[in-house]
């Protein structure tokens, strides 16, 4: 019974360390998406910023949850959180090509906290969707 407590326990350690490394990835990448300082927006009190940057870790959370509870090894659960990922900011880039009148990034950047509660919900809402078919 103590045995299987440890290799519990390491799994959960491996499994917050996948979830960092990936949300470390998807932090990066999705900030090179967009077209201003996420970190120095936010570090100026800009809660559009904010908002849009913890949807897009929430997202990333949600994706990586429902990867790792169908998933079978680490290698699986990385593979498919990579895939969520891509998947994620593809959703994003084609948002902000089907609505040319929103500029998405400038508006985020003014502090437009409309827009920054569009995409939180099209953010969490479609990192429920792309979790399912990665499940």
């Amino acid at each position: 019974m103590v045995k299987d407590f440890g290799f519990d326990l390491m799994n959960v350690g491996i499994g917050i360390l996948i979830l960092l490394v990936i949300l470390g990835i998807g932090a990066f990448v999705f900030s090179r998406l967009t077209r201003f300082q996420d970190g120095e927006e936010i570090a100026n009190g800009n809660e559009a910023a904010g908002m849009y940057m913890g949807s897009k870790l929430l997202g990333l959370c949600i994706i990586v949850a429902m990867v790792s509870f169908s998933s079978h090894s680490w290698t699986a659960m990385l593979l498919w959180s990579a895939v969520g990922i891509l998947l994620l900011c593809l959703v994003y880039l084609l948002f902000d090509w089907v609505t040319p009148k929103i500029k998405v990034c400038e508006e985020i950047k003014r502090g437009n906290m409309a827009v920054a509660q569009l995409l939180r919900s099209l953010i969490i809402g479609v990192s429920v969707v792309i979790g399912t078919f990665l499940m």
